[in-house]
This record gives structure tokens, C-alpha cells and sequence, in this order.
């Protein structure tokens, strides 16, 4: 008599929540983030599985998180979002319990920006890759990933443009090239072909690609027109497929390129590389630029997002005069 097959094992659950993670083709930094805050979750309870906790458990991290830890409101969120995910997709188990656990608010600050005499000085102070990449994010308003992960083929030097894809909230949007970089542009795509053909000379060259674009495309993770434009100095192992691929500039190497420079300009406000995106749009909004165009510049979904650079503009929001000034 045929013995009936085994039933195969239920998945572990970091691996389903990898699993519907990429069924979605969420990026893979929401997929550490996700793993990260699951196991945290599991740990803290003294490894319980999710399926025999409730809206108590979920509740007492998220008020140790805040009380105990001293995470900001943001931070809080996204473990509840972490949660949520865990919960809904991941385990099929509906719980609108956790859709009504009380997010933490978080402040409404200002953002911190540069004068243009700043600026200068900042970039004075960068050489090399680190100085082009925070030129580019500053002449052009981009996010330190997007500049990072921009690609050959969606840099166009005649046209003056770069298509940025797949920005916050999975949009694609256009922005210019500035006319101060194009020749240092010319240089690094010269640079990064080298490096390139010399991979490919090793039996390398590859580079990861969105989704399942290389299953697609056998040939598009080796193409020209797929290489980072800012590619990192070494080859590493794709986190998902395990292939040796050439990534991105670290974003850790242009933040501590620019703390760097910030120590020796003397500069007294906290840089980072979101700074530069701040400094651009307010420097547009004080030569005269549309908020509209602003808007569609940095990729923001809503106007009012962008509406928070009237703040701290030299003159507020309306240009109001103060009646001291009269005096």
C-alpha cells in the first residue's frame, strides 16, 4: 500500500513574511525593517508566536517602545506598521483591534536649512564622489536613495533631465540636470563604464534590478544602460538572490562625508543629506519659483507637503513685512 505524502512543514514565519513581502515587491529596505521589528516583537514577549498574542501584547510594546525605549513618533509607527503587516497579510488573521491602537503623534517641526553662502561652504569642503553626489542632491532636490540609486539609462546629459523612478510613494517624476554638472556627470559615467567593463571582463557586472525585470530581461542586470551611476566601490551578494552584483554608493559614506565637511566649514546647524533636498526647494521658493512647480520638482503628492518651505523662507510665508521695519 502507497504511503500518502507528507504534508510539508508549515514556513517559518520570518519566511513567509519575506514571502508576502515580495509578493507585493516592497522594497527591501521595508523588508528589513518589517523582519526587524517582528523579531523584536517576538523576543520582547519571550518568544510567543504571534498567532497566540493579542491586542494586550501588542499594546505593551508599543507602550515600551515609547516609555521604556524612548523611541520617537515615528519610530513607534512604523513597528505598529510592521505589526499590522505581520498580522493581516502575513497570518490572515483580521484584527481591527490594532487598527484603532492609538498612534503616536509626532511633532510638527520646521526644517533646518542652509543659506546659499552655506552651501557653498559645505561643498567646498567635499571632494570627489561624496561632493558630486551632495552637488547633485542639492542642485536637483533629489532624496540621498534616489540620487544613489539613479541609473544610467534614466540620465539624460542633452536633455538636461533625470528621470527619477520609483520615488516615495512609488512614483516616477522628472528634474533637471544642473548646468554645473554635466561635465563632472561626463566624468563619473566615464568612471563608472571602466569600472563596468572590468567587471564584466571578471565574469561579473551585474546589477540588481526592480522586481522580476532579470527574469524578464536575462540580459538587463549586465547592460550599460541598468549600472548605477554611482556604483559602489566593492561587489557584494544580492541580499535576495544570493548573486554576486555591484550596488550603490553607501548612503552611509555620503552622511559621513558630510558630517566631515560640516566640521570643517564650522558649520553650527546638524547637516545631513536631507538638508541639501530642504535648502533646494526654500531657495526656489525665494528666487520666485511656483509652489506648483516645487511640488512637482520634489515628488510631493500633496502641495500642502511642500508648503512647509514658506515657513522659512527670509521674508515668512506671505512675504509679510514686520511693522518694526517701518519704524
Amino acid at each position: 500500500m502507497e504511503q500518502a505524502p507528507a504534508t510539508p512543514p508549515p514556513p517559518r514565519l520570518l519566511d513567509e513574511v519575506r514571502r508576502q513581502i515580495r509578493i507585493r515587491h516592497y522594497a527591501y529596505s521595508t523588508e528589513r525593517t518589517y523582519i526587524y521589528w517582528t523579531k523584536f516583537f517576538v523576543r520582547f514577549h519571550r518568544l510567543r508566536h504571534p498567532r497566540e498574542m493579542g491586542a494586550v501584547e501588542v499594546e505593551a510594546f508599543l507602550s515600551y517602545l515609547a516609555t521604556d525605549r524612548k523611541v520617537s513618533a515615528s519610530t513607534q509607527n512604523q513597528a505598529k506598521a510592521a505589526l499590522l503587516f505581520l498580522y493581516k497579510a502575513v497570518l490572515g488573521i483580521d484584527l481591527p483591534w490594532l487598527q484603532e491602537v492609538v498612534s503616536a503623534q509626532g511633532s510638527r517641526r520646521l526644517p533646518v536649512v542652509l543659506t546659499r553662502q552655506e552651501v557653498k561652504t559645505l561643498l567646498e569642503a567635499l571632494h570627489g564622489t561624496s561632493w558630486l553626489i551632495a552637488s547633485l542632491l542639492y542642485g536637483t532636490g533629489m532624496r540621498v536613495i534616489e540620487g544613489l540609486r539613479l541609473r544610467v539609462k534614466d540620465l539624460d546629459l542633452e536633455r538636461r533631465e533625470i528621470v527619477v523612478r520609483e520615488g516615495k510613494g512609488g512614483k516616477d517624476r522628472i528634474t533637471m540636470v544642473p548646468e554645473n554638472l554635466v561635465l563632472p556627470l561626463r566624468d563619473q559615467l566615464l568612471r563608472a563604464k571602466r569600472l563596468h567593463d572590468r567587471d564584466l571582463e571578471e565574469g561579473f557586472g551585474a546589477v540588481s534590478l526592480p522586481t522580476a525585470l532579470a527574469a524578464k530581461y536575462a540580459s538587463a542586470p549586465k547592460s550599460w544602460g541598468w549600472q548605477y551611476v554611482f556604483p559602489s566601490v566593492t561587489r557584494c551578494p544580492d541580499p535576495r538572490t544570493g548573486e554576486i552584483v555591484r550596488h550603490h554608493f553607501y548612503p552611509g559614506s555620503v552622511q559621513r562625508a558630510l558630517r566631515e565637511a560640516a566640521r570643517q566649514a564650522r558649520l553650527a546647524k546638524p547637516v545631513h543629506p536631507h538638508l541639501l533636498r530642504h535648502s533646494f526647494a526654500t531657495h526656489l521658493l525665494q528666487d520666485g519659483y511656483d509652489i506648483r512647480t516645487v511640488q512637482e520638482l520634489l515628488g510631493h503628492a500633496d502641495v500642502s507637503t511642500t508648503m512647509v518651505y514658506t515657513h522659512v523662507l527670509n521674508k515668512g510665508g506671505r512675504a509679510v513685512r514686520s511693522p518694526l521695519d517701518a519704524i
